[in-house]
């Protein structure tokens, strides 16, 4: 490490408040809406036609397929989401090699670890550099310098979700990789790195805390006011039939991440599909959508990503 970013890591430290690593289950109450449903009955917007879904976006990416694609390469990045606001992709890391230090600088970067082993360095977190393998969930806040670095003998695969439009910010120490019509420039900056809230974990190691009991599970990984994702987990249950249409939202287009077992889904248009742990599903805007715990897994898990606190869900009214 430079002098340079030496002192450039050791302000950062100084200017942030401790996440801790340990935290899982806690609850913050700010922009959290009152549980339950709304009172009496609304005229909600929805698409006339389906909202398409255009490359790379489409209902399932499934893992298997795309290491197949990928295969002899150790270093690779597929597009998996691609909406107004946030995208992902999946990434490999061949083993031995390290992402230059970078940050983001407006909003926080998550990323899931389907295989592998990466150390994970986040500056200015009050949390030691740590090896994140299958299952973790890593969560690196808004301006805080962090690096990748494959410490396995095989390539490291993850899912990385950002917002939309998020580019790298390198220290000066590094060489920015070029971005296509944007010219980076040396400057100075403010404010500081963010000081996250205390019940957003740095990371969540799910096969040992939430995977180790025969119990659900429905609870926060790291929210803000313009990021959520939640932990869902439940017993294998019967597949309901096509008439239960489950719910769209207005403005905005839902992903998950398969943690467990078998997440069964029904989306307006899409014959229902079952999935595996690392698949990647999505609803796109104004769908109809029902997602469950197909009955295939005793256990299964979804990690849905969403790009507001809980964003409201209609139900079609029955029963009239």
């Amino acid at each position: 490490m430079s002098i340079k970013y030496g002192l450039a890591a050791a302000a950062i430290l100084a200017l942030c408040i401790p996440a801790y690593a340990q935290f899982l289950g806690k609850s913050a109450d700010d922009q959290i809406p009152a549980g339950g449903r709304m009172e009496g009955q609304y005229w909600v917007p929805k698409p006339s036609q389906l909202t398409p879904y255009t490359a790379p976006n489409k209902p399932v990416w499934r893992i298997k397929e795309i290491i197949a694609a990928q295969k002899g390469k150790t270093d690779w990045v597929q597009p998996i989401v691609r909406n107004k606001d946030q995208e992902c992709d999946y990434k490999s890391i061949g083993p031995g090699k390290k992402t230059k230090a970078m940050f983001y600088s407006d909003d926080r970067m998550v990323f899931f670890v389907y295989d592998g082993s990466l150390k994970v360095s986040i500056y200015g977190v009050g949390v030691e550099p740590f090896t994140a393998t299958k299952g973790f969930m890593v969560n690196v806040p808004f301006r805080h310098v962090f690096t990748l670095e494959n410490t396995g003998t095989t390539p490291a695969v993850y899912f990385e979700v950002r917002q939309t439009d998020a580019v790298p910010v390198y220290p000066a120490s590094e060489t920015p990789d070029p971005v296509r019509g944007l010219t980076y420039t040396k400057v100075t900056s403010t404010p500081g790195p963010a000081k996250d809230r205390s019940n957003n974990p740095v990371y969540v190691d799910f096969y040992k805390q939430v995977a180790n009991t025969d119990r659900a599970y429905s609870d926060k990984f790291v929210w803000d006011d313009h990021f959520t994702s939640n932990i869902l987990r439940g017993r294998g249950a019967p597949v309901p039939p096509d008439t239960n249409k489950g719910h769209f939202h207005v403005g905005w287009t839902e992903f998950w991440y398969v943690m467990e077992g078998s997440i069964g889904i029904k989306i307006e248009g899409v014959p229902y599909f079952k999935t595996e742990f690392g698949d990647i599903i999505t609803a796109a805007q104004g769908r109809w959508h029902r997602a469950g715990f197909d009955p295939s897994a005793p256990w299964s898990t979804r990690i849905p990503v969403n790009p507001r606190p809980p964003i409201m869900h209609n139900f079609e009214i029955t029963g009239d």
